[in-house]
């Protein structure tokens, strides 16, 4: 979790597109966002009441890759 929170701590408030690998380095999850630092961060707070699908992905997140867009239609 410590290389997570360091990779959360660098996402720049930009739009683009972010993907959640496991630990098998199989991507899990791909989304796009206006704010990528903002929506990625959203998946780690402890006050957000999560989804089940969210629930169920979050502790299978090992690995964080972004990807900057000039806009939030570009992602």
């Amino acid at each position: 979790m410590d290389a997570l929170k360091k990779t959360i701590r660098v996402i720049p408030h930009v739009p683009g597109v972010y993907l959640y690998y496991d630990g098998q380095g199989t991507v899990i999850y791909v989304g796009k966002a206006k704010d990528l630092k903002r929506r990625v961060s959203s998946y780690f707070e402890s006050t957000r009441a999560l989804g089940y699908k969210t629930a169920y992905l979050v502790p299978e997140i090992r690995k964080i890759a972004y990807k900057k867009t000039l806009t939030e239609f570009d992602a």
